[in-house]
């Protein structure tokens, strides 16, 4: 029996990397569709060596990408995070580094077509409903690869791709602070579950036991942290009307200690299990709105700039994290009307992926059984 073939383009989006298809390419039957993405990323398996997958969260991801039919949007972006060492492919989440990668997928497929200078793409996160608009630097109707943008955690330079997020509040709770506080104490940890485009629960280092500056080897090996950072986690998940999160990826954690590398904050991300290399594109949006807050535990540590439009420099394990805010309101009660950031992306590899034989095979028969 022959292999499956399937298109698919592998693409760093800012610190991350995935597999990219268009929605046309795989199976629209959610199960099916599953069942090809474990397959083609080499799932479950902790190496992942039957599959394209990177052996890591952050290598473990897919966007799923179309023409959008919904007004004001030109892309539809399904984000996927596959799991590695488990069966599990969790859509409930959003990913700001692979959709950094969109923008400059759907001008290489011929969803949208390139100007010049620039390019416009506003992508509609499936995910969550959330809109975001991309900036892609298209010279001669080209996409241009090379530039002098730098990111933490990526080495050397690439072109920029400015993302202004235009409606990320509540983007899988339904509200910026889905208990409708700031401030919530679980166990006798003070701790903000907020939601600014990724469900997060932000909370200082010091309040489990740590600096907040340790190293990601030594935080990953620390059972007992890790222990009692799920329990605040799991909780939290309830708190947040998102149920049992035992087996989802968000909530994500972030861990919160005074800046010491010039920045505002510095963050130890967790993505859920494991520590971030760096912290990602939503979770460092959602943890810069929650420093704006007074009274939040990450206001306490946090050295806030002034100003409407703030730049905050999120302190992460590989160097920071700028994220802009314009910030209005009222200074005992500021709200975060606009943020946004700059990410890079890089085109890999483009081709045939192939699953094997009878992954799709199987699957329809047993639908069919079902029927």
């Amino acid at each position: 029996m022959r292999q499956t073939g399937i298109r698919c383009m592998l693409m760093r989006g800012g610190t991350s990397k995935g597999a990219y298809f268009l929605a046309g390419d795989l199976p629209a039957e959610p199960a099916l569709r599953d069942r090809v993405l474990l397959a083609a990323m080499g799932s479950p398996d902790p190496r992942q060596i039957d599959g394209v997958g990177g052996a890591h969260p952050l290598t473990s991801k897919v966007a799923i990408v179309s023409r959008s039919r919904q007004e004001g949007a030109d892309i539809d972006f399904l984000f996927a995070q596959v799991g590695v060492d488990q069966p599990v492919v969790d859509t409930t989440p959003n990913c700001g580094n692979l959709l950094a990668g969109i923008g400059p997928f759907a001008i290489e497929r011929g969803l949208i077509a390139a100007r010049h200078p620039e390019t416009r793409v506003r992508v509609l996160t499936v995910n969550t409903g959330t809109l975001a608009e991309l900036v892609i630097q298209t010279p001669d109707g080209e996409i241009a690869w090379d530039g002098g943008a730098r990111i933490d955690g990526v080495p050397g330079t690439s072109a920029p791709i400015a993302i202004n997020f235009l409606d990320a509040a509540g983007s899988v709770c339904g509200s910026l602070l889905p208990t409708g506080r700031s401030v919530d104490v679980i166990d006798g940890v003070p701790l903000t579950c907020i939601d600014n485009g990724m469900p997060v629960v932000v909370m200082q280092a010091a309040s489990v036991g740590i600096t907040g500056y340790e190293d990601r080897g030594t935080l990953d090996n620390d059972a007992r942290l890790k222990a009692r950072i799920e329990a605040l986690r799991l909780a939290a998940g309830r708190l947040m009307g998102l149920g049992d999160v035992a087996r989802k990826v968000v909530p994500k954690v972030a861990l919160l200690a005074p800046p010491r590398a010039g920045g505002h904050v510095c963050t130890r991300s967790f993505i859920p299990h494991e520590c971030h290399a760096a912290i990602g594109v939503f979770a460092a949006v959602s943890v810069a709105t929650a420093c704006v807050l007074p009274g939040s535990p990450a206001h306490a540590v946090a050295r806030m700039p002034q100003g409407r439009v703030r730049q905050l420099s999120v302190e992460h394990p590989t160097g920071e994290f700028t994220v802009t805010l314009e910030v209005g309101g009222t200074a005992e009660a500021p709200t975060v009307e606009r943020a946004g950031l700059l990410r890079t992306a890089r085109a890999l590899f483009d081709g045939t992926l192939f699953v094997r034989p009878g992954v799709l095979a199987a699957e329809r028969e047993t639908a069919e059984a079902a029927d």
